[in-house]
């Protein structure tokens, strides 16, 4: 029992080290995660810094501190989303059928894609966290608290990462994978990534109100904007829980369905 776990956790290891490799190694698949979200950062924060002024506007030391879970999260959606294309990709040239023939458990090959993803998010957190402190913003809740915004991360873009995963192995076509990336980015933008859920007009403050990703964006942004909170932590927890589980009973649906029918 315990030999057959070290060898699927070699498994996943590996597959999960090729899939970000193959990540860093092609930029089509690197540039939208880190590139894009970075310049939207930029110009969102350089034109519309002074929304911290407006009343109502959580108190920050500046509206890039506050941006910066936004920035975070859109790059954790791009890195799931690429994740789940590269694996259509592999798919459709015939790499996870010569995986399936081998004598190895199949939700180690899932596993080690969501590895990967979830490094990426690893990566794209510290990206962020870096770039905010190179450009004066504070991280309130010190070491500890960009820990916990690190880990919620990590544990985020796993989650997310299983959706695309899902995806591409019912669809087995990258196109339609990447396609779906405008109705996720709908979904990040009726959430509080982008600006609170006190200044927000009906009806997108009602769907920002239960939206998942607004408890998991508050749960990075606080420890960033004010220090660890143990109800917005618990309450992002929560929410990386769910989508895991739907993205855990999504993905196990269609590898079935890609196994019937090759």
């Amino acid at each position: 029992m315990t030999e057959r776990l070290l060898l699927n956790l070699r498994v996943v290891r590996a597959l999960g080290r090729r899939s970000t490799l193959q990540t860093f190694r092609r930029p089509q698949l690197m540039a939208p995660i880190v590139v894009f979200p970075t310049l939207l950062l930029a110009v969102q924060t350089g034109g519309a810094g002074a929304a911290v002024d407006l009343p109502g506007f959580p108190p920050v030391q500046s509206f890039l501190q506050f941006m910066l879970a936004g920035g975070i999260m859109q790059s954790l959606i791009l890195a799931g989303n690429s994740g789940g294309g590269a694996f259509a990709l592999e798919i459709e040239t015939g790499f996870t059928d010569r995986l399936f023939s081998t004598p190895i458990p199949r939700f180690t090959i899932v596993l080690g894609r969501l590895v990967g993803t979830a490094a990426l998010g690893f990566f794209a957190s510290l990206w962020f966290l870096a770039v905010g402190l190179a450009f004066g913003a504070e991280i309130a809740g010190g070491v500890p608290g960009a820990l916990v915004a690190i880990v919620l991360a990590t544990a985020t873009a796993l989650a997310v990462g299983g959706i695309g995963a899902a995806m591409a192995l019912r669809t087995g076509d990258a196109t339609i994978v990447q396609g779906m990336f405008p109705l996720v980015f709908v979904v990040l933008f009726l959430s509080t990534a982008y600006f609170p859920l006190e200044l927000m007009v009906e009806p997108a403050q009602t769907i920002a109100q239960y939206n998942p990703l607004s408890f998991i964006v508050e749960g990075i942004r606080d420890p960033i904007i004010s220090g660890v909170s143990a109800t917005e932590t618990i309450e992002a927890v929560l929410a990386i829980l769910g989508i895991g589980l739907v993205s855990l009973l999504l993905s196990a649906s269609a590898l079935r369905h890609r196994l019937r029918v090759g």
